[in-house]
């Protein structure tokens, strides 16, 4: 694992440059509520599916920076752990570098929730391809929100998982992620709603 420059910076780490030595465009490895298109697109309109990945010798873990739930979502939040021998799936999408300060902002790098790091992201076809993602800083482990995992009676995470095609054993470990059952209100959970909405009424 390699830690990477944040949006504050003016270029990205050169090893993320995309085509032809490019540094207009990146990759992104997705694997927690950003698998979920409407998500992503809430706050970063140039994102385009690239393909499935998995990452080798880390697991997917819940938790709070510092212990403290997420304000967002009211409870832990996605991030990946090293563990040798175990892998994550997730999602490989292309951005334009316009939108890596909104994508770093949604994982509160700035306030050293999450760091920007480097994986190698490894495809069905057997390429493997040098992605930005995400990992926790000061994870304490924590149970997440239903509204993280569910929208319109399926989980967030899981619908992400769905609608790209993660292999079935994947989607099924998901889906038996436990909640804190939290039952307030979720702003962004309804904005996730409001799009789904929109996407069914497009197709």
């Amino acid at each position: 694992m390699e830690t990477i420059q944040s949006c504050t910076h003016t270029r990205l780490d050169g090893n993320l440059d995309v085509e032809n030595g490019q540094n207009d465009s990146f990759l992104y490895f997705a694997y927690g509520s950003n698998l979920l298109r409407e998500r992503i697109m809430l706050r970063n309109p140039s994102v385009v599916f690239l393909t499935l990945a998995h990452v080798l010798d880390y697991k997917l873990a819940f938790g709070s920076f510092q212990g403290k739930p997420s304000s967002t979502w009211h409870g832990s939040t996605a991030t990946i752990v090293q563990a040798p021998g175990d892998e994550v799936w997730g999602v490989v999408w292309k951005m334009n570098t316009t939108d890596l300060c909104s994508l770093d902002s949604q994982e509160g790098v700035e306030a050293g929730i999450y760091v920007p790091i480097e994986v190698g992201a490894h495809t069905q076809e057997g390429k493997v391809l040098t992605c930005r993602s995400y990992q926790m800083n000061n994870y304490v482990y924590g149970f997440p929100s239903p509204q993280y995992k569910k929208v319109q009676h399926k989980k967030v995470i899981c619908m992400g998982a769905e609608q790209n095609g993660l292999p079935a054993d994947y989607q099924k470990k998901l889906d038996s992620i436990e909640t804190n059952n939290y039952e307030g209100p979720v702003p962004v959970f309804e904005e996730i709603e409001a799009a789904l909405r929109v996407s069914k009424t497009v197709q």
